[in-house]
């Protein structure tokens, strides 16, 4: 998962993340979208595209972090998209396919829309917001404790590890934490 995005509807980028990086997971299989720590939704700050961020500021745990769509036509879901609600889009090469940056016009990413492909298959088709928690493997433990679920992952990538829970009412939410 990697892709330079920024989050929220105003974003970040991620740490030594760049426009065009396609690193692998850790695994060294292909990256899908990457999970990018971003500005709460309600921020107004926009970082420069330059791939540097500061721990202070990365989101803290609970805050949202990103925001994406991984489906089996990703393409077709782009369009859909960028006809409905006016994106524009990027794509980023994977190898032999494109995941996308979705923009919004004049050029602030905004979300993404990934293929249900290498280290994203099994990720659910909807929307999926993505919190950022101090300990993934004890808020794993806690979600599964009470009833929850893990749906994908735990995964390193570029600038930490995600996965994806479901909660007793059947709800996915990614859960991201920050490296070091």
């Amino acid at each position: 998962m990697s892709i330079q995005v920024q989050g929220g509807v105003q974003g970040r980028p991620a740490p030594g993340v760049r426009k065009g990086d396609r690193r692998g997971d850790s695994d060294g299989s292909p990256a899908g979208l990457a999970l990018i720590p971003a500005a709460p939704l309600a921020s107004a700050a926009v970082l420069p595209h330059d791939g540097a961020m500061s721990d202070t500021d990365k989101p803290a745990p609970g805050q949202l972090a990103w925001h994406d769509l991984t489906v089996d036509d990703a393409s077709g879901i782009r369009d859909f998209y960028a006809d409905v609600v006016g994106w524009e889009f990027e794509g980023l090469s994977m190898g032999d396919y494109d995941d996308y940056v979705m923009k919004a016009p004049g050029g602030d990413a905004v979300a993404g829309v990934c293929h249900a492909r290498g280290s994203n298959a099994g990720v659910p088709p909807q929307w999926l917001l993505y919190v950022v928690v101090a300990d993934l493997a004890a808020s794993l433990a806690v979600a599964q404790a009470k009833g929850g679920e893990v749906v994908h992952g735990p995964r390193t990538m570029p600038g930490g590890s995600m996965a994806v829970v479901r909660d007793p009412a059947g709800a996915v939410l990614g859960l991201w934490q920050h490296e070091g």
